[in-house]
């Protein structure tokens, strides 16, 4: 273990610019407050939205008149966005999702999942759904976890194509490309930007911060907790989305900032930029290894596949103590990178917890 470098967080992008607009046609008060814009600072306070609603969302504004009833989640290789619903309490308003792990580290999720309406849409060649199935769902809200769910050359609705069948559209600021790139360097608070941005537009402002600040309680638990304590060098793989598992090692994304609050750090990431690194053998077996983390997506034994990567480098701490958890959606961006905050924790510091 290393002594704790400082984490070089990107600045935090704000998700949303929300101006709400009420009519202004209600007699004013002496002091020139009209009663509507009174009810409307009311509900402000109160956590609640008022609407008509408007929003700029990557560079572009769209009106909400309430809260929309007939939402299509796009897959886009991520969780983030029906995970939040779902925490948030209004995954009833979901016509179609296709989004899916197949597994989750808060108990139930996955089974939620797994119950929310497809549509009984065929997903294209991405696994995502296709311009004219989207457009035959009446949706009033699609989000997207990344721009690219809305390129025509892809085969997708467009965000022009949904306005004019009356739907507006939501991608997370940080990911506005068309590229599935996150902009900056991805922290804990791009998640929790997404469950604000769905708190306003929902009308459940609320709730959304009830769910921020008991993540953010039980962070400041833990990096409490480790204050003084060495950092771990953690490798982070994801078997079975490269060529072989030393292809698809993290690089770039919203786990380092993960990593640094559980007392960990990636060894691994570099200046590139990338979301997925390739790292040689022979670098791998030089380097200090005190706990694996394996990613499950659709995978069949992650257990084995950590016991595998392991069981190649005996050198490692981490394989001599049989140190390594699998993890599933809370190392993603969304409602829940608490969790994953706690367990790599507890897994690296077991005297302090």
């Amino acid at each position: 273990m290393r002594g704790r470098p400082v984490f070089a967080a990107g600045a935090l992008l704000l998700a949303l610019v929300v101006t709400s607009c009420s009519d202004d046609t209600t007699g004013g008060s002496a002091n020139g407050t009209t009663g509507a814009s009174t009810a409307a600072a009311q509900r402000a306070a109160e956590g609640r939205t008022t609407y008509p609603l408007t929003i700029t969302n990557c560079g572009r504004k769209y009106t909400f008149d309430k809260a929309p009833s007939r939402v299509v989640v796009m897959n886009g290789g991520s969780v983030a966005e029906v995970s939040s619903l779902i925490e948030l309490g209004v995954s009833d308003r979901i016509v179609a999702n296709a989004q899916n792990y197949g597994a989750s580290d808060v108990p139930g999720r996955a089974e939620a999942i797994d119950a929310l309406p497809t549509g009984g849409v065929t997903l294209n060649d991405l696994q995502d759904i296709p311009r004219e199935a989207m457009l035959g769902l009446r949706p009033d809200l699609v989000i997207s976890t990344y721009g690219g769910g809305f390129d025509a050359a892809s085969g997708f609705a467009t965000r022009d194509d949904l306005l004019k069948l009356g739907a507006n559209s939501y991608v997370p600021a940080s990911a506005c490309g068309t590229d599935g790139m996150t902009a900056g360097a991805p922290t804990i608070e791009d998640s929790y930007a997404i469950l604000r941005d769905f708190g306003k537009i929902f009308d459940v402002s609320g709730k959304a911060q009830e769910v921020i600040a008991a993540s953010k309680d039980r962070i400041g638990e833990v990096t409490k907790a480790l204050a003084g304590k060495p950092d771990a060098n953690v490798l982070l793989v994801f078997p079975g989305m490269g060529a072989d598992d030393f292809s698809s090692i993290a690089g770039a994304g919203v786990w380092n900032d993960i990593l640094d609050k559980a007392g960990a750090v990636n060894p691994f990431l570099d200046s590139s930029g990338n979301t997925f690194l390739t790292v040689s053998k022979e670098k791998l077996a030089s380097t200090d290894i005190d706990a694996v983390l394996v990613v499950n997506y659709m995978n069949p034994d992650p257990d084995k596949a950590a016991k595998a990567i392991l069981a190649q480098f005996p050198q490692w701490d981490a394989t001599r103590a049989n140190r390594y958890l699998v993890l599933a959606d809370s190392i993603y961006f969304g409602p829940s990178n608490d969790v994953a905050v706690e367990k790599i924790a507890k897994l690296l510091h077991p005297d302090t917890f």
